[in-house]
Order: C-alpha cells, then structure tokens, then sequence
C-alpha cells in the first residue's frame, strides 16, 4: 500500500484532484479603478461629440469662405495683364551739327526749359549775320526809292510847268497867223504869213511834246512808287530770312520740353546729329495706369469706380485711383496687324480692351521710382 502511494501515477492523480478544488471557485474579474470609469463617457457619447465638433467646423469654413467671396472677391475685377504708362517726350534736334556741349547724364532729372545739349552754332551765326547785311541793304533802297519818288515828282512838276509855256507859245504863234491872214493882202507878204503859219503848226507840236513828257514825268512817279512797295516787300523778306537764322541758331541750343528724367540717351558730346535724329527720351512724372481687361468683365465697370493699384515693384504698398475711361475698341482692333476673322477657320478668344486707370495720390516722392513699362495689379470695385 505504501509502494502505491509512491507510484508516480498516483502522485500525479493527487495532484490533479488538489488543483480542481482550487479552482472551482470562480475568480471575480479585475474592475478598473473608480476615478476612471466615472470620468469617461460612453464610446457612443463620444462619436457624437467628435461629429458635432467636425460639422461645426466646416460650416465655419464655408461661412468665412462665402463671406470672404462676397466681401473680398465678387465686388472686384482684376487682371495681371496691366502696367505703367506715360508720354514719353523724345528730344531731337532742328538743325545739324557737331554736338559741343552735353550738359546731362543718364536718369538725371530736369525741369522744363533746361538747356540739355548744345550744337556747334558758327555756321548759324554767320547766316544770321548775312541775313541782317542783306536785311540792312533793303532797308537802303527802300529809301533810295523814297528820295527818286520826290526828284521824279520834281521832274514831273518841270514837265507840267513846260507844258504851260509851250501853250502859251502856241496860242502866240496861232494869234500871229490869225492876223496876218486877215491883213495878208495889204501890208503883209506871202512869206511872212507862211512863216506865222509854220511857228502856230512849230508851237501846238511842242505843246503835245510837253504834254507827253509830262505824262512820262507822272508815269515815273508811279513806277517810282511801285519800287518803293518792290524794295518794301524786299524788307520783309529780308526780315523773315533773318528771323529764320536766328531760329536755327536758336535751335543749336536744346532744352528740355517739360519736367522729367533723362533715359535712353544715345548721343555723346562731339558726335555729329542729323535733324530729327532721336537723341534722348525725356519720362514725365505724370504716369497712369493701363490695364487690359477681358471683355466679359467690362459689363459692370464705369468711369469714377475706384481701384486698389499694387505695384510689383512695390509689393507692401497699395496705392489708391478710379477709372479715367475704357478704350473705344479692343487692343486688338488697333494693332499694327488687326485679325481678320473671315479669312480661314473661326476660332473665338476672348479680347481685351485697354481701360485707363489714374492715381488719386501723388506718387512722384523722392522714395518712389514708377515709371513706365512697371507691371501691375489693379482691383476694380464695380459694386
């Protein structure tokens, strides 16, 4: 009996018997902590607080978003296609000639009046000089005609006096004639009645020679007269040939036409310029905006409107302007090679037309530099 206690199947059955009686009694399951479970929600309670939180944020987006849109985007019409514009005055000169003097630089700033160049002015001068000789010899025989006016007038006065005395020397000799004819047969003879009547035919002769000559006398105070409006006339012409040559020589000095900078300078002191020759560009401070728009956002836009101008050169500033006025035709229609649309295939694009756009505010500050050709963003308020 004791060998079969100690059989080593016994002792396992033993074991096994001990270890059923242990547990068979049901072991309680471990319960979290009080603090925690009171704490947390139930996981379904939890979904629907995420969800809510997830709707509301959405809809806050798209409430910022639409008002956003309505305040910030639909009122405006913008468009990068837009930049800087101005009259730009190219100075070229009157007259040719050596360039002596160049009194600017590049980009230099200068106010309207100033002398910008100079040219070799000596050939000028001596026209000038010549015009006023020749203005100066007009001037003479405007008087030498005025004096021949008076001896011819004199000349005239001698004739008309001669003409008187031959009349008288006419009616003279016709008297004799008449009286010798009437005592012919008694005391006077042939002869001297032949003789009486050759001095009365001898006197009316010279009578209407004096009277020619005294027509001739007259008829050269007229042309004396005509003369002096000829060398008059002269006068005015040297007068305007004079104040040409003065013009030319005042076209030797060139200066500037307005205010602005100097840029694109291509002459140099010493070379030789041509008339009409493009020496230098003068850039007004008086600049504006251009702004081609697309034709589908013109509808609600309108002279007065104010803009908002960025410029790309001055991308922290934001100057303020209004539309001045809409071009009349697209950009297009004014190109230098407008399409033609009836020749070959038809394909629609949209067009553009160029919209002026000023400045409200003074932007030619010393900290500023725009000037034409600087790229743009305007934002137009059309309602």
């Amino acid at each position: 009996m004791f060998r079969c206690s100690r059989h080593p199947l016994a002792t396992k059955i033993k074991y096994v018997m001990e270890n059923k009686t242990a547990t068979d009694q049901p072991v309680p399951a471990p319960r979290p902590p009080v603090s925690e479970t009171a704490s947390l929600p139930p996981p379904r309670r939890r979904f629907r607080a995420a969800q809510f939180i997830i709707v509301v944020i959405v809809l806050a987006v798209i409430a910022a978003a639409i008002l956003y849109y309505v305040k910030y985007i639909a009122p405006f019409e913008t468009t990068d296609d837009a930049f800087i514009d101005g009259y730009v005055a190219f100075v070229s000169p009157r007259v040719s000639g050596p360039v002596v003097k160049l009194l600017v630089t590049d980009n230099q700033r200068v106010k309207a009046g100033d002398v910008l160049l100079e040219i070799d002015p000596r050939d000028y001068q001596t026209l000038e000089d010549q015009a006023k000789a020749d203005l100066a010899a007009a001037n003479t025989r405007v008087r030498e005609s005025e004096a021949q006016i008076l001896v011819d007038q004199a000349k005239a006065g001698q004739q008309n006096a001669a003409v008187v005395a031959a009349q008288a020397t006419a009616e003279r000799a016709e008297a004799d004639r008449v009286r010798y004819e009437s005592v012919q047969s008694q005391a006077v003879s042939a002869t001297q009645l032949d003789l009486a009547k050759t001095q009365a035919s001898s006197a009316a002769a010279e009578v209407e020679v004096a009277r020619y000559q005294a027509k001739a006398a007259m008829a050269q105070v007229d042309l004396d007269r005509a003369n002096v409006q000829t060398a008059r006339a002269q006068v005015q012409q040297a007068q305007a040939r004079l104040e040409q040559a003065q013009l030319q020589l005042s076209y030797t000095t060139l200066a500037a036409p307005r205010d602005g900078r100097v840029t694109h300078r291509t002459v140099e002191q010493g070379a030789y310029v041509q008339t009409g020759q493009a020496l230098l560009a003068l850039v007004p401070d008086e600049v504006w905006v251009v702004a081609n728009f697309k034709e589908t956002q013109l509808e609600r836009m309108r002279p007065g409107q104010p803009v908002l101008i960025q410029v790309d050169a001055y991308p922290h500033r934001e100057f303020k302007g209004k539309v001045d006025s809409l071009q009349a035709g697209s950009g297009a229609r004014f190109s230098l090679l407008p399409p033609e649309n009836a020749v070959g295939n038809y394909v629609k694009v949209v067009q553009r037309v160029p919209v002026k756009i000023i400045f409200d505010e003074p932007i030619n500050s010393p900290e500023l530099d725009i000037a034409p050709g600087l790229s743009v963003s305007p934002k137009v308020r059309v309602q």
